[in-house]
């Protein structure tokens, strides 16, 4: 049997007809390639909610908003950190970066971070 290095010798059109042919398919084939450079990924988000009933929401955003986001904002890999104060409840949501930092991470850190609120004083008391 042949080799086809000796082919390509013998019939110098066929392994010229061959190498278009496989340039060809090899071009169309990467045209419908279908690659995405940046994929949609959500941010891993935590979300922080307290509530105290019968509290204003300036009472709120003074006495619980503020000193959470002070706690939190030790977290690293932080991309945002917004809150909601209003009439009983206070919401903190915080967003993370991504690939740097993934919501497995900010979970497992987040308690250690929660921890350094000292037990003692609680925030106000009343709240859940």
């Amino acid at each position: 049997m042949a080799n086809i290095s000796e082919i390509s010798i013998k019939r110098p059109v066929l392994s010229t007809v061959m190498t278009i042919i496989l340039l060809l398919f090899g071009m169309i084939g990467y045209k419908f390639l279908g690659v995405r450079e940046f994929p949609s990924v959500d941010n891993p988000i935590i979300s922080v909610n307290v509530t105290y009933p019968g509290a204003n929401a300036e009472v709120i955003m003074n006495q619980i908003t503020e000193p959470l986001e002070q706690n939190i904002n030790g977290i690293p890999g932080i991309r945002s950190l917004s809150s909601v104060s209003q009439q009983g409840q206070s919401r903190i949501t915080v967003e993370f970066e991504l690939p740097a930092y993934g919501i497995e991470s900010g979970c497992r850190c987040y308690p250690d971070h929660a921890d350094r609120y000292p037990k003692q004083q609680t925030l106000v008391d009343g709240t859940e």
